[in-house]
Protein backbone atom coordinates (compact mmCIF):
# COMPACT_ATOMS: atom_id res chain seq x y z
CA UNK A 1 0.00 0.00 0.00
CA UNK A 2 2.83 2.30 0.56
CA UNK A 3 4.15 1.62 -2.88
CA UNK A 4 0.84 2.47 -4.42
CA UNK A 5 0.80 5.71 -2.02
CA UNK A 6 4.18 6.68 -3.14
CA UNK A 7 2.85 6.02 -6.81
CA UNK A 8 -0.29 9.04 -5.91
CA UNK A 9 -2.55 6.01 -7.35
CA UNK A 10 -5.08 7.99 -6.92
CA UNK A 11 -4.43 10.47 -9.52
CA UNK A 12 -3.38 8.12 -11.88
CA UNK A 13 -5.99 7.09 -14.21
CA UNK A 14 -4.47 4.35 -15.36
CA UNK A 15 -5.03 2.42 -12.25
CA UNK A 16 -8.83 1.72 -10.93
CA UNK A 17 -9.21 2.65 -7.33
CA UNK A 18 -11.72 -0.57 -6.88
CA UNK A 19 -9.48 -2.85 -8.38
CA UNK A 20 -6.74 -1.70 -6.16
CA UNK A 21 -9.36 -1.53 -3.11
CA UNK A 22 -10.79 -5.38 -3.74
CA UNK A 23 -6.83 -6.58 -4.02
CA UNK A 24 -5.68 -4.81 -0.76
CA UNK A 25 -8.83 -6.40 0.97
CA UNK A 26 -8.47 -9.54 0.11
CA UNK A 27 -4.80 -9.48 0.88
CA UNK A 28 -5.59 -8.27 4.38
CA UNK A 29 -8.39 -10.74 5.13
CA UNK A 30 -6.26 -14.10 5.43
CA UNK A 31 -6.84 -15.25 8.87
CA UNK A 32 -3.37 -16.71 10.46
CA UNK A 33 -3.76 -17.38 14.06
CA UNK A 34 -1.23 -16.06 16.21
CA UNK A 35 0.69 -19.42 17.58
CA UNK A 36 2.27 -16.97 20.60
CA UNK A 37 0.77 -17.06 24.04
CA UNK A 38 -0.17 -13.37 25.49
CA UNK A 39 2.35 -11.71 27.91
CA UNK A 40 1.02 -11.05 31.37
CA UNK A 41 -0.01 -7.15 31.37
CA UNK A 42 0.66 -4.74 33.64
CA UNK A 43 -2.31 -2.52 32.33
CA UNK A 44 -5.42 -5.03 32.54
CA UNK A 45 -8.52 -2.41 31.87
CA UNK A 46 -6.53 -1.85 28.29
CA UNK A 47 -7.60 -4.79 26.16
CA UNK A 48 -4.51 -5.96 24.05
CA UNK A 49 -4.00 -8.23 21.05
CA UNK A 50 -2.52 -12.02 21.95
CA UNK A 51 0.01 -11.24 19.34
CA UNK A 52 3.46 -11.55 20.69
CA UNK A 53 4.88 -10.51 17.98
CA UNK A 54 3.08 -7.16 17.82
CA UNK A 55 2.41 -6.67 21.41
CA UNK A 56 5.26 -3.86 22.24
CA UNK A 57 3.26 -1.24 24.61
CA UNK A 58 3.42 -0.75 28.51
CA UNK A 59 1.15 -3.05 29.40
CA UNK A 60 3.23 -6.69 28.24
CA UNK A 61 6.23 -4.62 29.41
CA UNK A 62 7.63 -5.35 33.04
CA UNK A 63 8.33 -1.40 33.70
CA UNK A 64 6.06 1.47 32.63
CA UNK A 65 8.04 3.64 30.27
CA UNK A 66 7.72 7.04 31.09
CA UNK A 67 8.50 10.43 28.04
CA UNK A 68 12.09 10.83 28.30
CA UNK A 69 12.85 14.45 28.97
CA UNK A 70 16.15 14.43 26.89
CA UNK A 71 14.09 15.46 23.68
CA UNK A 72 10.35 16.52 24.21
CA UNK A 73 8.38 16.36 21.23
CA UNK A 74 6.79 19.61 19.84
CA UNK A 75 3.54 17.64 19.90
CA UNK A 76 1.41 16.05 22.29
CA UNK A 77 2.31 12.45 22.09
CA UNK A 78 -1.27 10.47 21.53
CA UNK A 79 -1.73 6.40 21.46
CA UNK A 80 -2.09 6.14 17.49
CA UNK A 81 1.62 8.15 17.00
CA UNK A 82 3.61 5.31 18.78
CA UNK A 83 4.06 2.19 17.71
CA UNK A 84 3.67 1.46 21.88
CA UNK A 85 -0.33 1.14 21.10
CA UNK A 86 -0.25 -0.64 17.45
CA UNK A 87 -1.74 -3.77 19.00
CA UNK A 88 -4.40 -2.20 21.30
CA UNK A 89 -5.62 -0.51 18.18
CA UNK A 90 -6.05 -3.60 15.86
CA UNK A 91 -8.14 -5.18 18.42
CA UNK A 92 -10.24 -1.71 19.17
CA UNK A 93 -10.55 0.48 16.01
CA UNK A 94 -12.86 2.63 17.42
CA UNK A 95 -10.77 3.63 20.42
CA UNK A 96 -9.99 7.32 19.89
CA UNK A 97 -6.83 7.67 22.14
CA UNK A 98 -7.02 11.28 21.95
CA UNK A 99 -7.39 11.53 18.52
CA UNK A 100 -9.60 9.90 15.18
CA UNK A 101 -9.02 7.31 14.16
CA UNK A 102 -8.41 6.78 10.44
CA UNK A 103 -11.00 5.05 8.30
CA UNK A 104 -10.51 1.11 8.28
CA UNK A 105 -12.34 -0.53 5.27
CA UNK A 106 -10.68 -4.40 5.72
CA UNK A 107 -9.68 -5.54 9.44
CA UNK A 108 -6.29 -5.97 9.38
CA UNK A 109 -4.43 -9.00 10.42
CA UNK A 110 -0.98 -9.39 12.23
CA UNK A 111 1.12 -10.81 9.51
CA UNK A 112 0.35 -7.92 7.33
CA UNK A 113 1.75 -5.48 9.89
CA UNK A 114 5.53 -4.91 10.79
CA UNK A 115 6.22 -6.67 13.76
CA UNK A 116 7.26 -2.97 16.01
CA UNK A 117 4.35 -1.34 14.87
CA UNK A 118 4.32 2.39 14.13
CA UNK A 119 6.97 4.71 14.72
CA UNK A 120 6.86 6.54 17.85
CA UNK A 121 7.88 10.75 17.09
CA UNK A 122 10.98 12.15 17.99
CA UNK A 123 12.21 12.64 21.61
CA UNK A 124 10.53 9.63 22.74
CA UNK A 125 11.83 6.48 23.81
CA UNK A 126 9.94 2.83 22.95
CA UNK A 127 11.49 -0.13 24.80
CA UNK A 128 9.67 -3.32 22.53
CA UNK A 129 9.40 -6.62 24.44
CA UNK A 130 12.32 -8.33 23.14
CA UNK A 131 11.48 -12.04 22.18
CA UNK A 132 12.61 -14.86 24.73
CA UNK A 133 12.39 -17.65 21.95
CA UNK A 134 12.71 -17.53 18.33
CA UNK A 135 9.29 -17.64 16.54
CA UNK A 136 7.69 -20.78 14.94
CA UNK A 137 7.68 -19.35 11.33
CA UNK A 138 6.65 -22.12 8.42
CA UNK A 139 6.47 -24.69 10.62
CA UNK A 140 10.10 -24.46 11.55
CA UNK A 141 12.01 -23.05 14.11
CA UNK A 142 13.97 -19.91 13.05
CA UNK A 143 16.11 -17.58 14.99
CA UNK A 144 14.97 -14.26 14.80
CA UNK A 145 16.90 -11.08 14.35
CA UNK A 146 14.67 -8.26 15.17
CA UNK A 147 16.00 -6.19 17.45
CA UNK A 148 14.97 -3.67 19.97
CA UNK A 149 16.67 -0.21 20.19
CA UNK A 150 16.78 2.64 23.27
CA UNK A 151 18.30 5.76 22.61
CA UNK A 152 17.04 7.87 25.64
CA UNK A 153 17.45 6.75 28.98
CA UNK A 154 13.46 5.83 30.57
CA UNK A 155 12.24 5.60 33.94
CA UNK A 156 11.50 2.17 35.07
CA UNK A 157 9.65 1.34 38.49
CA UNK A 158 10.29 -2.14 39.29
CA UNK A 159 7.01 -4.05 40.55
CA UNK A 160 6.63 -4.93 44.21
CA UNK A 161 6.87 -8.96 43.05
CA UNK A 162 10.70 -8.11 42.23
CA UNK A 163 12.32 -6.99 46.06
CA UNK A 164 15.67 -7.49 45.36
CA UNK A 165 17.75 -5.22 43.05
CA UNK A 166 20.73 -6.38 40.69
CA UNK A 167 23.94 -5.26 41.52
CA UNK A 168 26.40 -4.69 38.60
CA UNK A 169 29.99 -5.12 39.07
CA UNK A 170 32.66 -4.08 36.24
CA UNK A 171 35.66 -6.18 36.06
CA UNK A 172 38.45 -4.27 34.43
CA UNK A 173 39.54 -0.22 34.04
CA UNK A 174 41.44 0.46 30.97
CA UNK A 175 39.95 3.36 28.61
CA UNK A 176 36.96 1.03 27.60
CA UNK A 177 36.48 -0.53 31.01
CA UNK A 178 36.41 2.89 32.82
CA UNK A 179 34.01 4.02 29.79
CA UNK A 180 31.78 1.57 30.22
CA UNK A 181 32.04 1.90 34.06
CA UNK A 182 30.71 5.45 33.64
CA UNK A 183 27.65 4.70 31.33
CA UNK A 184 26.27 1.75 33.98
CA UNK A 185 26.86 3.76 36.93
CA UNK A 186 25.15 6.71 35.40
CA UNK A 187 22.25 4.25 34.71
CA UNK A 188 22.07 2.34 38.00
CA UNK A 189 21.88 6.02 39.47
CA UNK A 190 18.82 6.65 37.27
CA UNK A 191 16.62 3.55 38.21
CA UNK A 192 17.58 2.67 41.68
CA UNK A 193 14.51 0.58 41.63
CA UNK A 194 16.00 -2.17 39.18
CA UNK A 195 19.68 -1.94 40.29
CA UNK A 196 21.65 -1.16 42.95
CA UNK A 197 22.75 2.55 42.86
CA UNK A 198 27.01 1.57 43.98
CA UNK A 199 28.99 -0.07 40.89
CA UNK A 200 31.98 -2.00 41.79
CA UNK A 201 35.07 -1.38 39.09
CA UNK A 202 37.82 -4.32 39.80
CA UNK A 203 41.13 -1.94 39.07
CA UNK A 204 44.41 -3.42 38.54
CA UNK A 205 46.33 -1.53 41.08
CA UNK A 206 49.20 1.11 39.87
CA UNK A 207 50.96 3.79 41.30
CA UNK A 208 50.58 7.13 39.02
CA UNK A 209 51.66 10.71 39.80
CA UNK A 210 49.20 12.88 40.15
CA UNK A 211 49.30 16.67 41.41
CA UNK A 212 53.20 15.97 41.78
CA UNK A 213 53.12 13.39 44.20
CA UNK A 214 52.92 9.02 43.46
CA UNK A 215 49.52 7.85 44.62
CA UNK A 216 47.60 4.37 44.10
CA UNK A 217 45.10 4.40 41.25
CA UNK A 218 42.22 3.11 43.01
CA UNK A 219 42.50 5.88 45.45
CA UNK A 220 42.85 8.72 42.67
CA UNK A 221 39.50 7.22 41.23
CA UNK A 222 37.61 6.90 44.20
CA UNK A 223 38.97 10.92 45.28
CA UNK A 224 39.19 12.72 41.98
CA UNK A 225 36.95 10.59 40.05
CA UNK A 226 39.13 10.35 37.21
CA UNK A 227 41.03 7.44 35.96
CA UNK A 228 44.25 9.91 35.54
CA UNK A 229 45.90 7.16 33.70
CA UNK A 230 43.37 5.82 31.08
CA UNK A 231 40.39 7.87 30.55
CA UNK A 232 42.29 11.60 31.79
CA UNK A 233 40.21 14.58 31.86
CA UNK A 234 36.61 12.49 32.17
CA UNK A 235 34.44 12.99 35.50
CA UNK A 236 33.03 9.74 37.06
CA UNK A 237 30.06 9.47 38.51
CA UNK A 238 30.41 8.93 42.62
CA UNK A 239 28.71 5.72 42.33
CA UNK A 240 31.32 3.93 40.12
CA UNK A 241 34.26 2.69 43.06
CA UNK A 242 37.32 1.63 42.08
CA UNK A 243 38.36 -1.72 43.68
CA UNK A 244 42.02 -3.15 43.97
CA UNK A 245 40.44 -6.63 45.19
CA UNK A 246 38.45 -8.34 42.05
CA UNK A 247 37.00 -10.57 44.90
CA UNK A 248 35.43 -8.08 46.37
CA UNK A 249 34.59 -6.21 43.88
CA UNK A 250 32.64 -9.05 42.37
CA UNK A 251 31.25 -10.20 45.71
CA UNK A 252 26.77 -10.73 45.71
CA UNK A 253 26.69 -9.33 42.07
CA UNK A 254 24.52 -10.65 39.42
CA UNK A 255 25.72 -8.87 36.33
CA UNK A 256 28.97 -9.24 35.57
CA UNK A 257 30.92 -6.79 32.75
CA UNK A 258 34.00 -8.25 31.37
CA UNK A 259 36.32 -5.61 29.52
CA UNK A 260 40.12 -5.92 30.06
CA UNK A 261 43.20 -7.29 27.16
CA UNK A 262 41.74 -10.96 26.28
CA UNK A 263 45.54 -12.52 26.88
CA UNK A 264 44.35 -12.00 30.68
CA UNK A 265 41.23 -13.99 30.66
CA UNK A 266 42.27 -17.26 32.02
CA UNK A 267 43.98 -15.80 35.03
CA UNK A 268 40.93 -14.05 35.60
CA UNK A 269 38.59 -16.70 35.11
CA UNK A 270 40.68 -18.46 37.43
CA UNK A 271 40.80 -15.79 40.27
CA UNK A 272 37.14 -15.71 39.89
CA UNK A 273 36.06 -19.59 39.91
CA UNK A 274 34.10 -19.91 43.19
CA UNK A 275 33.71 -16.14 44.06
CA UNK A 276 30.37 -15.43 42.64
CA UNK A 277 27.03 -15.83 42.61
CA UNK A 278 25.81 -19.22 40.99
CA UNK A 279 22.98 -17.49 39.18
CA UNK A 280 25.09 -14.07 37.86
CA UNK A 281 24.89 -13.41 34.45
CA UNK A 282 27.86 -11.44 32.51
CA UNK A 283 28.42 -8.81 29.57
CA UNK A 284 31.69 -9.15 27.68
CA UNK A 285 32.75 -6.23 26.34
CA UNK A 286 36.38 -7.83 25.27
CA UNK A 287 36.68 -8.29 21.36
CA UNK A 288 38.34 -10.93 20.77
CA UNK A 289 38.38 -15.11 20.21
CA UNK A 290 40.48 -17.23 22.53
CA UNK A 291 41.94 -19.55 20.01
CA UNK A 292 44.16 -22.40 19.78
CA UNK A 293 45.50 -24.73 17.10
CA UNK A 294 42.48 -27.40 18.31
CA UNK A 295 39.34 -24.73 18.71
CA UNK A 296 38.47 -21.62 18.48
CA UNK A 297 35.82 -20.40 20.96
CA UNK A 298 33.86 -17.27 21.39
CA UNK A 299 35.08 -14.95 24.46
CA UNK A 300 31.75 -14.73 26.00
CA UNK A 301 31.07 -18.36 25.92
CA UNK A 302 34.66 -19.31 27.07
CA UNK A 303 34.09 -17.15 30.14
CA UNK A 304 30.68 -18.90 30.70
CA UNK A 305 31.89 -22.28 30.36
CA UNK A 306 34.98 -21.09 32.94
CA UNK A 307 32.29 -19.67 35.63
CA UNK A 308 29.36 -21.54 34.69
CA UNK A 309 27.37 -18.90 34.02
CA UNK A 310 26.06 -17.13 30.69
CA UNK A 311 27.86 -14.72 29.07
CA UNK A 312 26.36 -12.30 26.21
CA UNK A 313 28.50 -10.42 24.56
CA UNK A 314 28.46 -6.13 23.70
CA UNK A 315 30.22 -4.94 20.36
CA UNK A 316 29.85 -2.34 18.25
CA UNK A 317 31.24 1.42 16.28
CA UNK A 318 32.37 2.58 19.89
CA UNK A 319 35.48 4.65 20.12
CA UNK A 320 36.19 4.82 24.19
CA UNK A 321 36.70 8.07 24.17
CA UNK A 322 34.30 9.46 22.29
CA UNK A 323 31.59 8.15 24.56
CA UNK A 324 33.09 8.94 27.42
CA UNK A 325 32.59 12.33 26.07
CA UNK A 326 29.08 11.72 25.32
CA UNK A 327 29.73 11.92 21.41
CA UNK A 328 26.27 9.76 20.23
CA UNK A 329 27.06 6.04 18.68
CA UNK A 330 25.35 3.25 19.00
CA UNK A 331 26.54 -0.14 19.89
CA UNK A 332 24.58 -3.67 20.11
CA UNK A 333 24.39 -6.69 22.81
CA UNK A 334 23.69 -10.25 21.94
CA UNK A 335 22.39 -11.80 25.01
CA UNK A 336 20.23 -15.11 24.31
CA UNK A 337 18.31 -15.67 27.50
CA UNK A 338 18.70 -19.22 29.03
CA UNK A 339 15.67 -21.03 28.66
CA UNK A 340 15.93 -21.54 32.97
CA UNK A 341 15.87 -17.59 32.96
CA UNK A 342 12.26 -17.54 31.01
CA UNK A 343 9.98 -17.74 34.02
CA UNK A 344 6.58 -16.10 34.06
CA UNK A 345 7.79 -12.67 34.13
CA UNK A 346 9.28 -12.83 31.29
CA UNK A 347 6.44 -13.44 29.41
CA UNK A 348 6.44 -17.13 29.46
CA UNK A 349 3.62 -20.25 30.57
CA UNK A 350 6.44 -22.05 32.23
CA UNK A 351 9.36 -21.56 33.93
CA UNK A 352 11.55 -23.29 32.02
CA UNK A 353 10.33 -21.43 28.89
CA UNK A 354 9.24 -23.66 26.46
CA UNK A 355 6.08 -24.19 27.25
CA UNK A 356 4.90 -27.52 27.97
CA UNK A 357 6.25 -28.62 31.43
CA UNK A 358 9.61 -30.66 29.98
CA UNK A 359 12.61 -28.91 30.66
CA UNK A 360 14.49 -27.12 28.04
CA UNK A 361 18.14 -27.57 28.02
CA UNK A 362 20.54 -24.36 26.79
CA UNK A 363 22.42 -24.32 23.47
CA UNK A 364 25.69 -22.72 22.73
CA UNK A 365 26.79 -21.03 19.58
CA UNK A 366 27.09 -24.26 17.55
CA UNK A 367 23.64 -26.30 18.53
CA UNK A 368 24.65 -28.08 21.59
CA UNK A 369 23.64 -28.49 24.63
CA UNK A 370 25.79 -26.63 27.28
CA UNK A 371 26.80 -28.93 29.59
CA UNK A 372 26.73 -26.75 32.90
CA UNK A 373 23.41 -27.13 34.36
CA UNK A 374 22.72 -23.04 34.59
CA UNK A 375 21.02 -21.69 38.32
CA UNK A 376 18.41 -19.92 37.34
CA UNK A 377 18.04 -16.13 38.50
CA UNK A 378 15.39 -15.90 41.43
CA UNK A 379 12.37 -15.18 41.05
CA UNK A 380 12.58 -12.15 43.48
CA UNK A 381 15.07 -10.48 40.68
CA UNK A 382 13.46 -8.83 38.05
CA UNK A 383 14.05 -10.92 35.27
CA UNK A 384 17.66 -10.22 33.40
CA UNK A 385 16.64 -10.38 29.77
CA UNK A 386 16.95 -7.39 26.67
CA UNK A 387 14.87 -5.66 28.76
CA UNK A 388 16.90 -5.54 31.96
CA UNK A 389 20.44 -5.17 29.96
CA UNK A 390 18.78 -2.24 27.93
CA UNK A 391 18.23 -0.33 30.85
CA UNK A 392 21.75 -0.69 32.46
CA UNK A 393 23.37 0.27 29.01
CA UNK A 394 21.34 2.57 27.42
CA UNK A 395 22.17 6.53 27.71
CA UNK A 396 21.34 9.54 25.85
CA UNK A 397 23.99 9.54 23.78
CA UNK A 398 24.65 5.25 23.78
CA UNK A 399 21.79 3.60 21.67
CA UNK A 400 21.50 0.05 21.86
CA UNK A 401 20.56 -2.63 19.57
CA UNK A 402 19.60 -6.05 21.34
CA UNK A 403 19.92 -8.93 19.40
CA UNK A 404 20.07 -12.55 20.00
CA UNK A 405 23.15 -13.88 17.80
CA UNK A 406 26.49 -13.93 19.25
CA UNK A 407 28.22 -15.42 17.10
CA UNK A 408 27.81 -12.10 14.67
CA UNK A 409 28.37 -10.14 17.30
CA UNK A 410 31.36 -12.26 19.01
CA UNK A 411 33.05 -12.72 15.58
CA UNK A 412 32.25 -9.23 13.98
CA UNK A 413 34.13 -7.90 16.85
CA UNK A 414 36.84 -9.61 17.01
CA UNK A 415 37.65 -10.35 13.49
CA UNK A 416 37.33 -6.66 12.49
CA UNK A 417 40.96 -5.81 14.18
CA UNK A 418 42.71 -8.14 11.35
CA UNK A 419 40.87 -5.91 8.72
CA UNK A 420 41.79 -2.50 10.69
CA UNK A 421 45.29 -3.47 10.59
CA UNK A 422 45.77 -3.81 6.87
CA UNK A 423 43.78 -0.54 6.29
CA UNK A 424 46.18 0.63 8.43
CA UNK A 425 49.00 -0.62 6.50
CA UNK A 426 47.81 0.29 3.24
CA UNK A 427 46.72 4.05 4.28
CA UNK A 428 50.47 4.19 5.67
CA UNK A 429 51.72 3.47 2.83
CA UNK A 430 50.10 6.27 0.90
CA UNK A 431 47.69 4.12 -0.88
CA UNK A 432 43.93 6.56 -0.97
CA UNK A 433 40.87 5.59 0.43
CA UNK A 434 39.54 3.38 -2.58
CA UNK A 435 42.27 1.04 -1.49
CA UNK A 436 40.67 0.81 2.00
CA UNK A 437 37.48 0.06 0.99
CA UNK A 438 38.41 -2.54 -1.34
CA UNK A 439 40.43 -4.14 1.82
CA UNK A 440 37.45 -3.58 3.99
CA UNK A 441 35.21 -5.66 1.63
CA UNK A 442 37.35 -8.40 1.25
CA UNK A 443 37.64 -8.47 4.63
CA UNK A 444 33.89 -8.40 5.52
CA UNK A 445 33.53 -11.60 3.23
CA UNK A 446 36.09 -13.49 4.60
CA UNK A 447 34.54 -12.60 8.12
CA UNK A 448 31.12 -14.07 7.15
CA UNK A 449 33.05 -16.63 5.37
CA UNK A 450 35.08 -17.80 8.80
CA UNK A 451 31.35 -17.24 10.78
CA UNK A 452 29.54 -19.73 8.33
CA UNK A 453 32.50 -22.23 8.45
CA UNK A 454 32.81 -22.66 11.87
CA UNK A 455 29.57 -21.34 13.35
CA UNK A 456 26.69 -22.84 10.59
CA UNK A 457 24.06 -23.76 12.99
CA UNK A 458 23.63 -20.49 14.58
CA UNK A 459 25.11 -17.41 12.63
CA UNK A 460 22.84 -14.68 11.12
CA UNK A 461 24.70 -12.68 8.89
CA UNK A 462 22.13 -10.17 8.67
CA UNK A 463 24.38 -9.24 12.13
CA UNK A 464 27.07 -8.05 9.95
CA UNK A 465 25.16 -6.49 7.44
CA UNK A 466 22.64 -4.47 9.77
CA UNK A 467 24.49 -4.27 13.17
CA UNK A 468 26.48 -1.67 14.65
CA UNK A 469 28.85 -4.88 15.44
CA UNK A 470 29.05 -5.41 11.74
CA UNK A 471 29.84 -3.20 9.19
CA UNK A 472 29.52 0.08 11.81
CA UNK A 473 32.10 -1.26 13.26
CA UNK A 474 33.83 -2.15 10.86
CA UNK A 475 33.79 1.45 9.32
CA UNK A 476 34.98 2.62 12.59
CA UNK A 477 37.89 0.54 13.18
CA UNK A 478 39.16 1.14 9.84
CA UNK A 479 38.95 4.68 10.02
CA UNK A 480 39.75 6.03 13.37
CA UNK A 481 40.37 2.92 15.80
CA UNK A 482 43.33 2.16 17.29
CA UNK A 483 44.33 -0.83 15.29
CA UNK A 484 44.15 1.22 12.37
CA UNK A 485 45.76 4.38 13.71
CA UNK A 486 48.96 2.35 14.92
CA UNK A 487 49.59 0.01 12.26
CA UNK A 488 49.49 2.97 9.98
CA UNK A 489 52.15 4.70 12.32
CA UNK A 490 54.14 1.53 11.85
CA UNK A 491 54.59 1.95 8.45
CA UNK A 492 55.33 5.90 8.17
CA UNK A 493 57.89 5.13 10.46
CA UNK A 494 59.31 2.15 9.21
CA UNK A 495 58.89 -0.04 12.05
CA UNK A 496 57.14 -2.71 13.26
CA UNK A 497 53.95 -2.48 14.69
CA UNK A 498 55.36 -4.52 17.88
CA UNK A 499 57.47 -1.33 18.31
CA UNK A 500 54.65 1.10 18.44
CA UNK A 501 52.39 -0.97 20.39
CA UNK A 502 55.69 -0.89 22.96
CA UNK A 503 56.03 2.83 22.63
CA UNK A 504 53.17 3.84 22.46
CA UNK A 505 50.02 2.30 23.83
CA UNK A 506 50.97 2.77 27.92
CA UNK A 507 51.01 -0.93 28.31
CA UNK A 508 48.29 -1.63 26.66
CA UNK A 509 47.64 -4.24 23.71
CA UNK A 510 46.47 -3.78 20.45
CA UNK A 511 43.76 -6.90 20.26
CA UNK A 512 44.32 -7.36 16.54
CA UNK A 513 48.47 -7.98 16.70
CA UNK A 514 47.19 -11.13 18.41
CA UNK A 515 43.98 -12.46 17.03
CA UNK A 516 45.96 -12.08 13.60
CA UNK A 517 48.16 -14.70 15.11
CA UNK A 518 45.89 -16.75 16.60
CA UNK A 519 43.08 -17.14 14.17
CA UNK A 520 46.36 -17.53 11.27
CA UNK A 521 47.41 -20.35 13.45
CA UNK A 522 44.04 -22.14 13.63
CA UNK A 523 43.78 -21.64 9.75
CA UNK A 524 46.79 -23.34 9.15
CA UNK A 525 46.47 -26.11 11.85
CA UNK A 526 43.25 -26.99 9.24
CA UNK A 527 45.36 -26.66 6.03
CA UNK A 528 42.93 -23.83 4.75
CA UNK A 529 44.74 -20.79 5.50
CA UNK A 530 44.78 -20.00 1.86
CA UNK A 531 40.87 -19.62 1.62
CA UNK A 532 41.76 -16.73 3.91
CA UNK A 533 44.10 -14.65 2.25
CA UNK A 534 44.15 -11.06 3.40
CA UNK A 535 43.70 -12.98 7.41
CA UNK A 536 46.68 -14.82 6.27
CA UNK A 537 48.68 -11.80 4.64
CA UNK A 538 48.14 -9.33 7.62
CA UNK A 539 49.63 -11.84 9.62
CA UNK A 540 52.75 -12.18 7.30
CA UNK A 541 53.09 -8.37 7.79
CA UNK A 542 53.10 -9.01 11.41
CA UNK A 543 56.03 -11.86 11.16
CA UNK A 544 58.32 -9.82 8.69
CA UNK A 545 57.18 -12.49 6.17
CA UNK A 546 55.51 -9.82 3.94
CA UNK A 547 55.72 -6.39 2.40
CA UNK A 548 52.79 -4.51 2.23
CA UNK A 549 53.26 -3.54 -1.43
CA UNK A 550 52.30 -7.26 -1.72
CA UNK A 551 48.74 -6.71 -0.69
CA UNK A 552 47.48 -5.66 -4.27
CA UNK A 553 48.44 -9.28 -5.18
CA UNK A 554 46.01 -10.11 -2.82
CA UNK A 555 42.99 -8.81 -5.35
CA UNK A 556 44.60 -10.09 -8.33
CA UNK A 557 44.59 -13.85 -7.64
CA UNK A 558 41.68 -13.25 -6.13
Amino acid sequence: MRILRLADYKKSPNIPRLLLRTIFSAACSIPKPCRLSPFPCSTPDLPHSSCRNIHSHSGPSRYPILKAEARPSPEARTCRQSRAFSSHLLNNPDHHCGVAPSPRPTPLRCRNLDPLGLAPPLGYSNIAVPLAAPLTLNNKQQPSHRRTTHSQSAKMTVPDSFPHKHKVAVIGSGNWGTTVGKVIAESTSEHPDVFEKDVQMWVYEEKVRVDGETRNLTEVINTKHQNTKYLEGINLPTNLIANPSIEDAVKDATILIFNFPHEFINNICRQLKGKILPYARGVSCIKGVTVTDDKIELICEFIGEQLEIYCGALSGANIASEIANENWCETTIAYNTPPCDRHVANGNGQANGNGNGAYEEHRDSRGQIVKTKLTPVPEDYPPLDHEVLHTLFSRPYFTVSMVSDVVGVSLGGALKNIVAIACGFVEGHGWNMTAKTAVMRRGMLEIIQFAREFYPETIQPATLWEESAGWGDMIVSCTAARNWRYSKMAVERGVSIQEIERTELNGQKLQGISTSREVSSFLRARGIEDKYPLFKLVDGILDGKVNVNDIPSLFRKN
